[in-house]
């Protein structure tokens, strides 16, 4: 399984060049901006108290470590399958085939935590409809839109991104509100260390809580994968990369630091959502049922860009010859329909999971999520050294660059390769490594039995 030279195709042939830098920033948005802010906070919150910040602060490093590996590797070959392409280019067609597959699994899951979720808000209204249904309802929805022209996915998903952005930009001007206009000391920064200080449960567990941060930050390298569907894919990474940093920014590490002022962390943990609770504060009429349709909305929106990548993805492994020919091909309108049902899979693990254990699907599916989450974002940066090597052999001019090679490239690998050890040892994530590990060898192994020995096909 070691390193072969391998011719790699331009992956995304069939795929429609329909894509702005507007929407590419919006997919990656949209994929980012979930249940992990919504939802995941609460459970970052409850590991780390307010030191959840400095949590969200490493996760953002690490998160724009490997958004300008991928830009710099991007901006000089935009394909569709990205950085699985990249790493079977520079490290091997086993190491493509591999990350690629751990992307794709990172994606279902995630696919299937966001459709569980939106099961459950739909019951804060809906409370004798069963969230199963809304399950089904919602994915049927979301299913009809990928199948659809890059387009229609593209118009959709920016829409979807562009109301919680604006939702979010709304929660946030609010807090500030309450904040820095509260004459009766509830609210403000004496929250931080109202219990217990700053680091309440220490440092061991903020730095768990990074774990949560980065599963909230995975989606940012859906621009990547989009670039092959970009119209003029050089200029709109390089715009859509430095957009989505600053925006995770704010709309993490800010509104976070904003919460923990808002309420001290035994309330934001003892409710809903963060989000709920402090919109509770204001009395706003209908305050809570808003912000119940912006979760609903975010939720979606997360979903469909997730499941965007996901059948991208997978196209990219049959272009590799790793996947069903049947995957690589596409409609009239471009969109690859066949990728896109063999990629719900994770709306039916979750389906099953939310039936079995109602009050722990999310939990559960977020940490079957991680595992590839972490290791995606460790191969990318492991394939950025070697690019730069033979970029450097080569003695090739690069467009745009990572500043800080090769430190910043190996200091993220190895906070990402701490983080999956740490989730062994962090309950709320017992699943990633026992699902993760056994993965990585049947990938393994499949992959000796069936993959190696065949010839790449063509594109």
């Amino acid at each position: 399984m070691g390193k072969q030279p391998v011719h790699v195709t331009e992956s995304g042939s069939g795929l429609k060049k329909s894509l702005t830098p507007a929407q590419m920033s919006m997919i990656a948005l949209g994929s980012a901006i979930g249940t992990g802010l919504f939802a995941g906070s609460k459970l970052a919150i409850s590991m780390a108290g307010p030191s959840v910040i400095v949590s969200y602060l490493i996760g953002g490093v690490v998160a724009l470590l490997v958004m300008g590996a991928l830009a710099e590797m991007t901006v000089k070959q935009p394909v569709a399958g990205s950085f699985g392409v990249y790493a079977e280019r520079y490290l091997g067609r086993f190491a493509g085939y591999l990350t690629k597959y751990l992307y794709w699994s990172a994606l279902i899951f995630a696919v299937g935590t966001e459709v569980s979720a939106v099961g459950e808000y739909m019951q804060y209204w809906f409370p004798e409809i069963p969230g199963l249904l809304w399950v089904i309802l919602f994915s049927v929805v979301l299913l009809a839109v990928n199948f659809a022209s890059v387009k229609t996915f593209g118009t959709t998903e920016y829409w979807f991104s562009a109301i919680k952005v604006f939702a979010v930009v709304a929660f946030i001007i609010i807090a500030l509100w309450l904040v820095f206009h509260d004459s009766t000391d509830q609210f403000g920064f004496q929250n931080y260390t109202a219990e217990g200080g700053f680091f309440a449960n220490g440092l061991s567990g903020m730095w768990s809580a990074v774990i949560v941060a980065i599963f909230s930050y995975m989606g940012i390298e859906a621009i990547s994968i989009a670039a092959a569907e970009a119209r003029n894919p050089k200029i709109a990474v390089r715009k859509a990369f430095k957009v989505s940093f600053l925006r995770l920014l704010l709309f993490y590490v800010f509104t976070m630091a904003l919460i923990l002022a808002v309420a001290p962390t035994s309330e934001l943990i003892s409710g809903g959502s963060p989000f709920v609770t402090v919109m509770s504060q204001v009395g706003i009429p209908f305050a809570d049922s808003v912000l119940n349709f912006v979760l609903i909305i975010a939720a979606l929106s997360a979903m469909n860009a997730q499941l965007y990548a996901a059948t991208r993805m997978l196209h990219s492994l049959a272009d590799s010859g790793h996947a069903p020919r049947l995957a690589h091909k596409t409609s009239s309108n471009g969109a690859p329909i066949h990728a896109v049902w063999m990629s719900a899979g994770g709306i039916a693990v979750a389906a099953l999971v939310y039936a079995m254990v109602p009050e722990g699907g999310f939990g559960i599916m977020m940490s079957l999520a991680t595992f590839g989450a972490l290791a995606t974002w460790f191969m990318i940066l492991v394939t950025h050294v070697a690019f730069r090597r033979k970029v450097s052999r080569e003695q090739a001019v690069l467009e745009y660059k990572l500043p800080g090679y090769p430190a910043a490239s190996l200091f993220g690998a190895l906070l990402l390769a701490g983080l999956l050890v740490t989730s062994f040892f962090v309950p709320e994530f017992k699943y990633t490594l026992i699902f993760g590990v056994p993965f990585v060898i049947v990938m393994s192994v499949l992959y000796k039995l069936v993959f190696a020995g065949k010839k790449q096909p063509s594109a």
